[in-house]
């Protein structure tokens, strides 16, 4: 648990943990409470929380409370103590109760959020369409969304064979995936994102075009396999996974030979779109200068 991180909100503290296990940011709860409600001392912040506590207990937020827990931080003494922390959810939701002029902005986003998923929940195209936008905006070229946008395809197709076979959503998917993972990439999907340089974000949104074809190639053979292999243990789901990663694996192999260079590689899709952006921006004022 990386507990030493520390962000500022309005110039002010907010002290971060990185839960490696859960790939989770934790905040600190009292530093949060005390900016939105401008309290002076992380004393009168701390009074403010405890108070807010008892609040949360009446309003039936047990669930929440429950999710909370205590980590040591560093303190502005310098030392490590003890404090409530939350993850995003949590803190999120503790927002929502605190009655601040400063929270406003965050409940009404967090309004907007609600009212876009329930759209989604009624017309799932509407998802699609912001997500491609929010691509678009990001820098993202439009081959590389639609083929992101295959590879949710072909991911959506494996989960319903998994769940034919009895795969239960969870730990086991991710045990599947990462069997997936290491036959084709050499690599667990954490491995993956650590080589990457990534934490909360997502590893497929950071992955080249080919990186993505070679998965979205792995996923699918893993599909018609199990498919046509009908397997009933989890064990079995196992190898199946393990072949059908093989199969992408000895592309990748493959792709590398001819072309003298590695398939997977640190960087990011992103750094990629930049790289074209700037290419772009560096003839377009070529051409203005030879006008």
């Amino acid at each position: 648990m990386d507990n030493k991180n520390i962000r500022s909100f309005e110039n002010k503290r907010v002290r971060t943990a990185w839960d490696e296990e859960k790939e989770e940011w934790l905040f600190s709860i009292v530093d949060v409470v005390g900016i939105l409600t401008d309290q002076p001392t992380p004393r009168n912040a701390s009074t403010y929380w405890a108070v807010m506590k008892n609040r949360l207990k009446d309003e039936g937020a047990n669930k929440l409370l429950t999710n909370c827990k205590q980590l040591k931080m560093l303190a502005e003494d310098g030392k490590m103590r003890q404090t409530d922390v939350a993850d995003t959810q949590g803190i999120l939701r503790i927002i929502q109760s605190i009655p601040s002029p400063k929270a406003e902005p965050f409940k009404v986003w967090l309004a907007k959020v609600g009212a876009e998923r329930i759209d989604e929940t009624i017309d799932p195209e509407i998802a699609i369409g912001r997500a491609f936008a929010t691509y678009l905006r990001k820098g993202y070229s439009k081959d590389w969304i639609n083929q992101w946008i295959l590879t949710l395809q072909v991911r959506n197709e494996l989960t319903s064979e998994w769940d034919e076979r009895g795969v239960k959503e969870g730990k086991e998917y991710a045990i599947l995936t990462d069997e997936i993972s290491k036959a084709w990439s050499d690599m667990t999907t954490r491995q993956y994102k650590s080589f990457k340089g990534l934490r909360k974000e997502n590893l497929r949104d950071n992955m080249t075009t080919l990186e993505l074809v070679l998965n979205m190639l792995a996923e699918a053979t893993t599909t018609e396999i199990s498919k046509e292999q009908k397997p009933q243990t989890f064990e079995e789901n196992k190898q199946v996974a393990r072949s059908g990663g093989e199969v992408a694996g000895i592309a990748r192999r493959e792709a590398e030979k001819r072309s003298g260079k590695p398939v997977i590689t640190s960087k990011k899709a992103i750094d990629f779109a930049q790289l074209l952006t700037d290419v772009i921006e560096s003839k377009d004022d070529k051409d203005k200068k030879n006008a």
